[in-house]
């Protein structure tokens, strides 16, 4: 009987083993944001200098959320994410979000006019209609997703800017 059990317990040992070695095809725990997100439909104001926004739709097929935490763009010195507040006193405002941008899982947030979007600021040339703009977002899992946004005319999107008054945050 003590022999059964020892060569049970040995055999349960290498099986155990066996599941957990690098012959496994199991991929989920190497999931990583940049590889369920989708971007879409992006566009860029266009502008001869200053700031500008981008906008996009960004869907999660994922099943659980992401955090997208910054966005860069070799078309600016600086790429934030921004939201729209209400700002008191005034009317809706933008500002820098603090903590990211989450997406739930298997959801598609939209980056707009007068919502949530990219921000460009301190343009590097001029962004005519009809040229192309790169951007990597970042997540907060390390990993980041690349895409390209055409350039439009539009009239709209002439919100206010709240700038920081220390560079870590934006409020007024």
């Amino acid at each position: 009987m003590k022999k059964t059990l020892f060569g049970a317990a040995a055999l349960a040992t290498a099986l155990l083993a066996a599941a957990c070695g690098s012959g496994s095809t199991d991929t989920t725990d190497t999931t990583t944001s940049a590889d369920v997100v989708v971007v879409s439909d992006a566009w860029v104001k266009a502008s001869d200098t200053g700031m500008t926004g981008a906008f996009a739709r960004i869907e999660n097929a994922g099943d659980s959320e992401v955090h997208v935490v910054g966005a860069s763009s070799p078309a600016s010195a600086t790429t934030e994410l921004h939201e729209m507040v209400s700002a008191e006193g005034t009317s809706m405002v933008m500002q820098e979000m603090g903590d990211g941008l989450v997406i739930p899982a298997d959801t598609t947030h939209s980056l707009v006019p007068g919502g949530d979007h990219l921000m460009l600021m301190d343009l590097t040339e001029p962004l005519r209609p009809g040229s192309e703009v790169s951007f990597t977002l970042e997540f907060a899992d390390g990993s980041t997703e690349e895409f390209t946004a055409q350039v439009r005319d539009f009239a709209g999107a002439q919100e206010e800017y709240v700038p920081s008054d220390d560079g870590a945050a934006h409020g007024g």
